[in-house]
């Protein structure tokens, strides 16, 4: 049962185990996981123009994310508020807007490699048969350098330990995320463990969107893909309204994109009090991601 998780997850722990000291090395890898990103999004594409009936799986891919958005989405956000209560968080007054829009257009900019994808596969009608293979062997190339990145990402594990409301944040989200899954397997009709996988994504879009596509297929490849890609979008613009009051609500929603992609806007409108607290929160659900979702894709 574990012989296919483990196929998958060797690759992160070996990248994992290799520690990296020159800054020239980092960015190499940097700049290749966002390229081999950009490649498997284009052969997910690939994949739905491969689909029969083509428009109903792709009304079944909305239908599958809009449930576990609301779904998840509401069970985080029950939770989140009562640590903003019970532990309140000092955030600095000096608010900043940072250039949504920009940050906007790069994620959008993911979609439209998708749809490249999609719109090539339906023009050329090409033999698609070969874009498992291809999108198999990337998927453990880029595990692989994952596992470098969060190895060399600068937390230690003293870091992580002493920072308890990043933990606390982390935790809330998983167990309230799993929940949401549940729910939405439920109504959706579809198996439990589906919907647990699905729900294990916290924000990291490219990442679950890839692994929930070679567990299950291009449809809940799709849908994991977009409810992520919908959750960072939807935290870039609460953040900066809501973290004056309720920052352990805006870095929690934010999810493992609050290490990275969401942490300029944490900061910029929270102050830098918030910035370690985002950093472990983000960090630690960067690294559940592939854990979760590996497991529950195992079952």
């Amino acid at each position: 049962m574990f012989s296919g998780m483990l196929y998958i997850f060797l690759p992160l722990v070996i990248g994992y185990l290799i520690p990296v000291g020159k800054d020239s090395v980092l960015t190499f890898i940097n700049t290749q996981t966002s390229r081999l990103v950009l490649v498997i999004l284009t052969l997910m594409g690939l994949s739905l123009a491969g689909l029969d009936n083509l428009g109903q799986n792709l009304n079944q891919i909305l239908t599958y994310t809009a449930t576990f958005f609301i779904s998840i989405s509401a069970c985080n956000l029950l939770a989140l508020p009562v640590i903003d209560k019970i532990w309140p968080t000092e955030t600095s007054q000096n608010h900043r807007q940072l250039p949504f829009l920009k940050m906007m257009m790069e994620s959008v900019k993911l979609i439209l490699v998708v749809a490249g994808g999609l719109i090539v596969g339906l023009l050329t009608g090409m033999d698609l048969e070969w874009v498992d293979k291809a999108s198999e062997v990337i998927l453990l190339i880029l595990l692989f350098l994952i596992g470098i990145q969060l190895r060399n990402s600068g937390m230690t594990l003293r870091q992580i330990l002493l920072n308890k409301k990043g933990i606390t944040i982390a935790l809330v989200i998983v167990l309230t995320s799993l929940p949401g899954g549940i729910i939405a397997a439920t109504i959706l009709g579809i198996p439990i463990t589906h919907g647990l996988a699905m729900a294990s994504g916290f924000g990291w879009y490219s990442l679950a969107g890839i692994l929930m596509g070679d567990g299950l297929g291009p449809i809940f490849g799709g849908a994991a893909f977009l409810n992520e890609l919908l959750r960072e979008l939807i935290a870039l613009s609460l953040i900066p309204l809501m973290i004056s009051r309720y920052p352990s609500t805006a870095i929690g929603y934010a999810g493992a994109t609050a290490m990275d992609f969401t942490l300029p806007v944490i900061q910029n409108s929270g102050g830098i009090r918030c910035v370690p607290i985002a950093i472990v929160s983000g960090f630690i659900l960067s690294l559940l991601v592939p854990l979760l979702m590996l497991f529950f894709l195992s079952l």
